[in-house]
């Protein structure tokens, strides 16, 4: 598989924050993004006719410019219980013995910014927020181009999706890391990520740091689930919903950034409860 140029993972590449997410440090690098080989993808879908891939298109070369710090994996049950003092989601799932590995879910977009500013009132090292799609596959990707990061016959080594997880999440990290470290980014949950969702937002020309949309009705999610196919477990492959949908195969993982001591608040002590 041929390789982005830059993006390689730092020597001190991983720190742990205050309630026990490995943030993962990736330089900055340039990749293509979208889907380079279309013909490859629609042999995958189960009907070519129906959906396709133009969303995915055209490739394009887009630049990471700044440095990224983002989680290992998706955040865990046991990382927004800690957070938020709530139990989202099926119940099932908070009653069985791995409950604090496995990825939250039933989460929207918007409960997802409500995670955010609890914690970023409680952890005074970091400033976070929600990979922005560019971010989000350029660290799926890992340097890799291709349908996948892997080989096809290799999904069930990196990823759960339905053939291999008995249609129930699975514990985060329990599958093959990317090349950059990287748990999880394809299958086990839905990601959501930063952007509002335009079918048309890639262009020909090459990017820095694009941000999506300015406006639409739905927000990106990425990766596939545990109950998907194999044809949608794949970096290039966009999903979205409106910003309040939540269901069973939806969570999502944080990107943080540094903040100076002179603009970090003073910690709250009355965050409030969901």
């Amino acid at each position: 598989m041929s390789t982005a140029t830059g993006g390689t993972v730092a020597d001190d590449h991983k720190v742990t924050n205050t309630v026990g997410m490995t943030l993962v440090r990736i330089d900055p690098g340039s990749f293509m993004m979208g889907t380079t080989d279309p013909e490859e993808a629609l042999f995958e879908l189960p009907d070519p006719g129906k959906g396709g891939i133009d969303d995915e298109l055209p490739a394009h070369e887009v630049r990471i410019t700044r440095t990224l710090l983002i989680g290992a994996t998706e955040v865990t049950q046991a990382q927004w219980l800690a957070v938020m003092d709530s139990r989202p989601g099926p119940a099932s799932h908070w009653q069985r013995k791995d409950w604090e590995q496995l990825p939250v879910v039933s989460i929207s977009w918007d409960r997802v910014q409500d995670f955010i500013g609890a914690i970023n009132h409680l952890d005074t090292r970091y400033h976070y927020r929600l990979p922005t799609e560019a971010e989000w596959e350029y660290a799926a990707r890992a340097g890799r181009e291709g349908l996948r990061p892997f080989p096809l016959e290799e999904l069930a080594d990196h990823a759960w999706y339905i053939g291999n997880s008995a249609d129930q999440p699975q514990p985060v990290a329990t599958r093959k890391a990317n090349d950059w470290g990287l748990y999880d980014t394809l299958g086990n949950a839905w990601e959501w990520v930063a952007d509002w969702y335009s079918p048309d937002s890639y262009g020909d020309n090459a990017v820095s740091d694009p941000a999506g949309a300015t406006t639409g009705r739905a927000r990106v999610r990425r990766g596939g689930s545990y109950h998907c196919p194999a044809h949608l477990v794949r970096p290039g492959y966009r999903a979205a919903d409106a910003p309040d949908k939540h269901y069973s195969v939806l969570g999502f993982r944080l990107v943080a950034e540094s903040r100076s001591a002179d603009t970090v608040p003073m910690p709250r002590t009355d965050i409030p409860k969901p």
